[in-house]
């Protein structure tokens, strides 16, 4: 592995009481560089992941290298790497600053250096009060102090769990952003833990779905959001319509016709390990919907009418539900601009979508 990878092989860790969940041999690589996020529910074994590379968890089974060595024996204190944890508590007697400031005192920077390198590192994370104290600051101040702390000693390994849970949503895009931008000028490798799929999405060059402590799939944040492995992950990558069904058939090209519980029969790719007969789930994004205020047999083709429940307009997008078939319900997201004439609740409406836009799992 490149110099800066980080390689996990069947790492297993069963959690003591007040420890993060468990992991269930768990085996991947990080490419030297790369920004990797770990999505998945609470409980799902993220915290317990960024905790075993911390070395805050030392007892686990399997294997954990970084650069090549074995970090079993290596200390805490002796790897090297940035870690910001969902509470990491800053000294409460220093300011934000000299929080930052902390690490380069440890490694006995000059003073000029450690003025520079925590101007530099403040600026990275958009923070604006340095001279606050952690009790004068707010829970998004703070937050954005420790990614400072975690990274202006530029860290050989950059650990981060839940680095944006307590950023408000009107500045959140911008620290999303400003997180992105710091990756690539530190070229650290890193591991990025989060529940929002957003967050993974735009921070990550690879992003892995953890369930219940097993890995679901590792991918691009494109492969991930269109071609997602399973409907767990499916779920975990962004909203999707899930809706239960029967496989008729599979045709050479692997487009699967389906017997939806609700009544329509309809078409999906067809993921690996789908067969005749077999129950599955059908899984359509909401944005993958076309939506017409006329019925489906004008609308033509593979279309099917629905009853428009609800209309909610959401800024720069529209969310509409729909009711299909016997009592299914299902979401359909159109931009703002698309406007909604002649969309009127309680109404019938046609839809319909391309079926290498929806997939279909055992």
């Amino acid at each position: 592995m490149a110099e800066g990878g980080l390689r996990l092989t069947n790492v297993t860790s069963r959690p003591r009481a007040g420890r993060p969940g468990r992991l269930d041999d768990i085996s991947l690589d990080v490419a030297a560089g790369t920004l990797l996020a770990v999505i998945g529910a609470p409980g799902s074994g993220k915290s317990a992941l960024i905790a075993v590379l911390a070395g805050v968890v030392a007892r686990h089974r399997g294997y954990v290298t970084f650069d090549g060595t074995s970090l079993r024996r290596v200390a805490t204190n002796r790897r090297g790497f940035g870690l910001v944890q969902q509470e990491d508590a800053l000294f409460p007697a220093l300011s934000l600053a000299e929080n930052v400031a902390y690490p380069l005192r440890l490694r006995g920077v000059r003073r000029r250096d450690r003025a520079r390198l925590v101007d530099s590192a403040l600026d990275s994370v958009l923070l604006e009060h340095p001279g606050r104290r952690p009790h004068q600051a707010s829970p998004a101040e703070r937050q954005r102090a420790a990614i400072a702390r975690a990274t202006v000693f530029g860290p050989r390994l950059l650990l981060l769990d839940e680095p944006l849970s307590d950023q408000p949503a009107e500045t959140r895009p911008a620290i999303v952003a400003a997180l992105r931008r710091l990756h690539l000028v530190l070229g650290t490798t890193t591991v990025l833990a989060t529940r929002v799929a957003a967050d993974a999405l735009v921070l990550g060059d690879q992003v892995a779905v953890l369930h219940h402590g097993k890995l679901e799939q590792v991918a691009a944040p494109a492969s991930l959001y269109d071609r997602p492995s399973s409907a767990v992950a499916a779920l975990a990558a962004g909203e999707t319509n899930l809706l239960a069904g029967r496989v008729n058939g599979i045709d050479a090209d692997g487009v699967a016709s389906i017997s939806l519980e609700c009544g329509p029969t309809v078409e999906a790719q067809a993921a690996p390990g789908l067969l005749p007969r077999h129950a599955c789930l059908f899984a359509l994004r909401p944005e993958r919907v076309a939506v017409a205020p006329i019925r489906a047999a004008d609308m033509g083709g593979d279309a099917l009418d629905a009853t428009l429940l609800e209309v909610l307009h959401l800024g720069e997008q529209i969310r509409l539900r729909l009711l299909v078939g016997s009592g299914a319900e299902l979401v359909v997201k159109r931009p703002a601009a698309a406007g909604t004439r002649g969309l009127v609740v309680g109404q019938t409406v046609a839809i319909a979508w391309q079926p290498s836009h929806a997939l279909v799992f055992p």
